[in-house]
């Protein structure tokens, strides 16, 4: 067994031949030949493939280094996909949660492990040939209307009552992500500092604000996807280490950045590649905010804070991406370019936020 970056192979297969003997498989000695494969490398929690057990294993970890209070938490990743099991909503199957920090025989973290969900991820446009456009038109509306499954799920029949506290919501994310901007800080970004400030200026009204389970990072390529080329569907939902319970338009204003995101920077770096491009057959955005409420229940929301907060958290999240490349904490290649997208990422904020995205240049996100 060759040791992949932040995994001790051979400590895991001693870990599972004793806590999951049904799962290890057959192999010789103490435990079977495992193989990793890296799946995420470095941009959030590190996510590998392990082959060599009676059935494939996913493992999630933090990642290395400049671990931010509160980010990466393996313990609510663990426990809301294994709450939503059997809800509607898909998720893979969980396996286990270590805390793994005493001794570093795994990860040295805390790790949780799931079973492997068959399907792709449709991470880039060449991706779409594979489906008519037919299909790629009604995914985009499953996904939407799996987000208003998610919103509207009870919590507390499901376990997850205690799970967040939706009261004084959007005032703790700002609070969050301005102490881990701080955290990371490494260069003066003016045009995010402005975007924070009206985020903070402008909050909608606390009274007319919903409360459920927020995913946090709803986005299409945190989806397995699987199906036929007519009739793709979502197997599961993936990356919920930022779930919580909140204001559900959240997920929605960073939904409508990710699906235009290719526009904000199509040439700097591989996290602006996605698969969605409505001339492949993908819903427009607006269709897809219609398709949700019509889901969910509800009038189509205004968006305008959510889209600009989406902008804000995103560019808080390379900028922490930034200063751990900057300190050689990273596994993958793209990251020296992440933070030339930061204040572009702000901008766009701020064009939501005013209501000059027509005139912006980086219209579309």
């Amino acid at each position: 067994m060759t040791d992949t970056p932040g995994l001790n192979l051979a400590g895991f297969s001693a870990w599972l031949s004793e806590a999951h003997p049904d799962l290890a498989g057959t192999g010789t000695g103490t435990g079977p030949t495992l193989r990793a494969t890296l799946i995420a490398g470095g941009r959030s929690n590190l996510t590998y493939r392990i082959d060599g057990p009676r059935v494939p294993l996913i493992v999630r970890r933090p990642p290395l280094g400049h671990v931010l209070a509160s980010a990466h938490d393996m313990g609510r990743e663990h426990r809301v996909i294994s709450a939503l099991a059997g809800s509607g909503v898909p998720v893979p199957p969980a396996v286990d949660l270590v805390d793994d920090t005493s001794a570093a025989r795994v990860t040295g973290t805390p790790f949780f492990v799931m079973h492997v969900v068959d399907g792709v991820v449709l991470a880039g446009p060449r991706q779409n040939a594979d489906y008519t456009a037919s299909g790629l038109h009604g995914l985009g509306l499953e996904f939407a209307a799996t987000l208003a499954r998610l919103h509207t799920l009870d919590a507390t029949s499901v376990g997850l009552a205690d799970f967040g506290r939706p009261d004084g919501y959007l005032d703790r994310q700002l609070r969050t992500w301005r102490r881990q901007l701080e955290a990371s800080r490494s260069r003066e970004l003016p045009e995010l500092e402005r975007l924070q400030q009206h985020l903070e200026e402008r909050m909608p009204p606390a009274g007319d604000l919903r409360s459920g389970i927020v995913h946090g990072d709803y986005r299409l390529d945190n989806a397995i996807i699987a199906g036929t080329a007519d009739a793709p569907r979502i197997a599961a939902i993936l990356d919920w280490e930022m779930a919580t319970l909140g204001d559900p338009l959240v997920d929605l204003g960073m939904l409508g950045m990710y699906w235009n995101i290719a526009s904000l920077a199509p040439d700097a770096v591989g996290l602006t590649r996605s698969a969605v491009d409505p001339a492949a057959g993908y819903p427009e955005f607006d269709e897809l905010v219609d398709h949700y409420a019509e889901a969910a229940g509800i009038a189509a929301p205004d968006l305008t804070w959510y889209r600009a907060f989406a902008a804000y958290k995103l560019a808080v999240i390379l900028e922490g991406i930034h200063y751990r490349y900057r300190q050689g904490q990273t596994l993958g290649d793209g990251f020296d370019r992440i933070g030339q997208l930061v204040e572009p990422l702000a901008s766009t904020g701020l064009a939501h936020a005013t209501g000059s995205t027509a005139t912006n240049s980086t219209t579309g996100v």
